[in-house]
């Protein structure tokens, strides 16, 4: 173990060296180390490298920027904290993520949106920190608007960091003010990768949660999009129609009256579409049917009743779902 400590303390050094060849090499050993051996993410935070890391996220140099960047993702995945404590990580985080589509390296930023999600993936601790800084929210939506551009990968980690700071609901009005309803759904509807697809209504279904997500999803006919994912004839992966469901749902518990009355004109009178939440109510994952149950429920009471449509195509009645 002194060896490692001794190898890192030395590389740590080298990265203030006026030679850039020999910080990027140092940069380069630092990234594999933190890579192939977890014990050493530790010493290397210890070691005093994180200001260095986050300081080279501003560099011109590409290899630079990814180096340091992969040096911070494989550093949160074991030393959270110090990263969260150490100043001008974050900004330095934005700075990478806000120069995605100019200055910055398309590896540094899929990285850089890679250790959000992972900062606060497993813990409501950050949240509220990172929900603050809304150049990072902002860059990360401006991400999926620009999925043309972005490569599947960098989207998809954008997406995970999204769904990780809406996971507190004081950020989901900060996420839906800055165009991330919009951006989501433009994503969900040309965007026909299933895998992309799923984590951007992950995120909808998120950012659902809150007051403010009623009349951002009439603005883009959100509700009928939803709608759509659940048509069986669609095609959509169980995942995303059980985020089809969860969004809907939080949209009545959340969104009032008017959001309630949205869903059903919606969602009542298009067989599809309840054939589709009944697939899931039916099939989902246990937290799925579950949903999917209450949300029928919701519906059925609302509406007093469901017209012709009594027994949906799987097979389920409503008036098998308890008061």
């Amino acid at each position: 173990m002194e060896v490692k400590h001794r190898t890192i303390r030395t590389l740590v050094s080298k990265l203030s060296s006026v030679s850039e060849r020999i910080r990027t090499e140092a940069l380069f050993e630092l990234r594999d180390l933190s890579k192939l051996d977890p014990e050493t993410r530790p010493i290397i935070s210890e070691s005093g490298a994180i200001p260095f890391l986050a300081e080279t996220l501003y560099s011109s140099s590409h290899p630079s920027q990814e180096n340091a960047a992969a040096t911070l993702l494989n550093l949160s995945i074991s030393v959270k904290e110090p990263l969260m404590s150490t100043r001008g990580v974050l900004d330095a985080i934005a700075h990478i993520l806000s120069h995605h589509a100019t200055t910055s390296s398309s590896a540094a930023v899929q990285s850089s949106a890679a250790t959000i999600h992972s900062l606060l993936a497993a813990t409501d601790e950050f949240r509220s920190v990172v929900g603050a800084k809304r150049e990072i929210v902002y860059a990360l939506v401006d991400i999926v608007r620009s999925h043309n551009s972005s490569p599947p990968r960098t989207i998809k980690d954008a997406l995970k960091a999204l769904f990780a700071i809406a996971l507190y609901q004081p950020n989901r009005a900060t996420v839906i003010g800055l165009g991330a309803v919009p951006a989501l759904f433009s994503l969900v509807v040309k965007d026909g990768r299933v895998g992309i697809v799923e984590d951007a209504t992950a995120v909808v279904a998120q950012v659902a949660g809150c007051e403010e997500s009623a009349e951002a999803f009439r603005k883009v006919s959100g509700i009928e999009v939803l709608a759509d994912l659940l048509d069986l004839a669609t095609g959509a992966s169980m995942r995303t129609k059980e985020n089809a469901v969860s969004a809907l749902l939080n949209l009545v518990r959340c969104g009032g009256e008017s959001a309630v009355s949205d869903v059903r004109e919606v969602v009542v009178d298009v067989v599809a579409a309840l054939n589709g939440i009944a697939d899931v109510a039916d099939h989902g994952s246990s937290k799925g049917k579950s949903k999917a149950s209450e949300l029928l429920k919701v519906l059925f009471d609302e509406s007093g009743g469901f017209g012709n449509s009594g027994e949906l195509s799987s097979g389920s009645k409503f008036d098998s779902f308890p008061e």
